[in-house]
Order: structure tokens, then C-alpha cells, then sequence
């Protein structure tokens, strides 16, 4: 059971692959997208901590003991990847709303129906 996180990340990450490739509704796959980015933060999140481990903020004023400490770098670059993800879903739906406006649906076979044979 030690690895269970990485079981978790897997099987997220498969259920937003599949989503966004098996799913004509633009709605649908943007989740997908969203299902597959949650579980990229998580495994990044999960490699960066350490057992026991606390963070490097301060350094305790014992010269015997040699503390364990968490990497920090992971945890800040899912707080950056966090925000792109978040403002790349809002972009995404913004044109998926754009679509419905233009199309009146937003299932990919009725637009390409719409649209005619893609050369």
C-alpha cells in the first residue's frame, strides 16, 4: 500500500484521457482536461513529500541532529502550474461558449456537419 497515491494518480489520469478522447461534447472534454491536469499536480505533489519530513524555513540550532526536509520546488511549481491550468480551462470554455453562439451546439459531429468535409 505504499505506492496507493501513485494507484490514484494512474487511474485519474486514465479517466481524463478517456474522456477527452471518447466524449464529442466540448463541455465533456474540457473536464476531461481538467481531470488529467488534477492528476499531474497530484503526482507531483506526492514525489515532493518526504515521511516525516518539515519545511526548510528555519534550521533548528541542534548540531547533532540532522532534520529531514521536504523539497519545497515541487509544491511551488503546481501552484504556478495551478494558475495556467486554471486560466487555460477558462479560455477553453470562453470558446466553447464562442462556438455554441456561432454553431447553436457544441457536439464536435453536428460543427463538422455543419462546417462540411474537412479538406
Amino acid at each position: 500500500m505504499g505506492l496507493f497515491n501513485y494507484w490514484i494518480v494512474i487511474v485519474l489520469m486514465m479517466v481524463g484521457f478517456y474522456t477527452v478522447i471518447a466524449r464529442n461534447n466540448l463541455i465533456k472534454t474540457m473536464i476531461g482536461l481538467g481531470i488529467f491536469q488534477v492528476s499531474v499536480f497530484m503526482l507531483y505533489i506526492s514525489m515532493g513529500k518526504i515521511a516525516d519530513g518539515t519545511a526548510p524555513i528555519r534550521v533548528q540550532p541542534s548540531a547533532g541532529n540532522q532534520a529531514l526536509y521536504s523539497n519545497p520546488l515541487p509544491h511551488v511549481l503546481i501552484l504556478t502550474a495551478i494558475v495556467v491550468g486554471v486560466a487555460t480551462t477558462a479560455l477553453g470554455l470562453a470558446l466553447v461558449i464562442r462556438i455554441q453562439e456561432a454553431y447553436g451546439t457544441i457536439e464536435e459531429d453536428e460543427i463538422e456537419d455543419q462546417d462540411g468535409p474537412v479538406i
